[in-house]
């Protein structure tokens, strides 16, 4: 058995807790000893996930959310649940003294009001918000470390972030007129039943959706503001693509004046040489999905074109690994104070 440092998982039967179960069946710094859902509550683990038939974490029972029962057996818990069901939970947890890492979007977004436009809910835990780290780890590592709440960030915010970053903190590119055109695969969406993400609607055909107000705009936003010392607006535009995991993001920028680019790549190269999961591919190369399906990379791409004077940031990541659970074991493992790779030092599933 386990003997890691106790966590438990709220909502363990969607995308993100699936992936949470995956990679803590392998940590061995963190022991998952409460995994949570209402209507699979009195089950064991391997009959939803029959891959842990002959496991010891397989006969782990689900049970039905209690946070009395969660702070008195986790250090840790992750919340993988819907927005406004994560803040009354994650709240309660943390007037326990357990630490949080919370999967949804209702720790993101720093200022009330921003929030409740883009998520049509009241906030009840505002009081949080200043308290709660944003977890990319490369940009708040020693934040994370000492933290207590984690706002997980994300899947499309991470890709955008990640390739955005350097070119606006090293001042080469315009913060106005930025595009980035994302493409996820259809475990963004989540389980639930839906028409738009059966088979028959998704297999063999590409749609655009959400354009103009997908509500991962604000926290894109703010983090790039953050980065620029001031304010910007991007145009964010969202498409669904017929795989299973995977985001592909296309940014298009305006170079400033004189910026060659060999002054972009000196930039990427800086900011993320010492990153061992975010890859500057060499030139000429560009992302693909597969190259980090079922990983931590987020791999960056880097086209100056001349002609419009434009640099073009191709990113890829997992959206369920880099962009939610994967990212959220990161983050544990900083506020736990072990090493922020344990555990994820996985080779993307190919082909």
């Amino acid at each position: 058995m386990n003997a890691g440092i106790p966590v438990g998982l709220v909502g363990v039967t969607g995308y993100t807790g699936m992936e949470l179960v995956r990679i803590l069946s392998g940590h061995d710094g963190m022991n998952l000893v409460r995994v949570t859902s209402r209507a699979e509550a009195g089950k064991k683990l391997s009959d939803i996930y029959p891959y842990l038939l002959g496991m010891d974490l397989g006969e782990l029972e689900i049970t039905a959310p209690d946070v009395d029962e969660l702070a008195k057996s986790c250090n840790l818990v992750f919340l993988a649940v819907p927005h406004k069901t994560a803040m009354d939970i994650g709240g309660k947890l943390y007037d326990k003294g357990i630490k949080v890492v919370d999967l949804s979007a209702d720790f993101r977004i720093r200022d009330r009001e921003t929030y409740e436009e883009w998520y049509k809910v009241d906030h009840t835990r505002k009081d949080l918000l200043p308290k709660a780290v944003y977890g990319l780890p490369e940009f708040y590592r020693d934040q994370i470390k000492g933290a207590s709440l984690i706002a997980n960030p994300g899947c499309y915010p991470t890709s955008a972030i990640v390739g955005l970053t350097p070119a606006i903190s090293e001042k080469l590119v315009e913060t106005k007129d930025i595009v980035i055109d994302s493409k996820s695969g259809t475990t963004g969406a989540g389980k639930k039943a839906a028409v738009g993400t059966l088979f028959c609607e998704v297999s063999d055909s590409f749609k655009a959706y959400g354009l103009g107000g997908h509500r991962h705009t604000p926290e894109i936003e703010q983090e790039l503001s953050v980065v620029a010392d001031e304010d910007i607006t991007v145009s964010f535009n969202t498409h669904l693509l017929p795989i299973n995991r995977g985001i592909l993001s296309t940014i298009y920028t305006k170079l400033k004046d004189g910026v060659t680019a060999q002054d972009i790549r000196a930039a990427y190269e800086k900011a993320y040489g010492a990153e061992k999961w975010i890859r500057v591919l060499p030139e000429g190369k560009l992302p693909e999905t597969r190259w980090v399906r079922g990983t931590m990379f987020c791999d960056v791409g880097l086209v100056v074109d001349p002609r419009t004077n434009r640099l073009i940031i191709v990113t890829a990541i997992d959206n369920v690994c880099r962009g939610a659970s994967g990212q959220a074991v990161a983050n544990a493992n900083l506020m736990l104070g072990m090493d922020e790779g344990k555990g994820l030092n996985l080779a993307p599933l190919m082909p």
